[in-house]
């Protein structure tokens, strides 16, 4: 679930826009299939690792998240880059 407003959990950063772009289906083994267009227009190939990023409100998870490992890589490289510079 995410929520906009008052009590908010996941907030839009640098205009960035949340949406629902398809809706899965969890099997009995919880494994879940990412529609075809999706994949597609993420750019997400068999293979591909995929960091799960979780969000919690009063001890609940309300939203999941999830990224390709190369762009989380990145983005902490892009992060903990300039600190660990100074701090060496």
């Amino acid at each position: 679930m995410n929520t906009i407003g008052n009590g908010e959990c996941c907030n839009p950063v640098d205009g960035a826009c949340c949406r629902v772009e398809a809706l899965v289906s969890i099997d009995e083994r919880g494994q879940m299939v990412l529609p075809k267009e999706l994949r597609e227009k993420a750019g997400i190939q068999a293979g591909n690792k995929l960091a799960l990023t979780t969000w919690e409100k009063d001890g609940k998870v309300c939203c999941i998240t999830m990224t390709k490992v190369e762009e989380l890589t990145d983005m902490v490289r892009a992060t903990l880059g300039p600190v660990m510079k100074e701090i060496l």
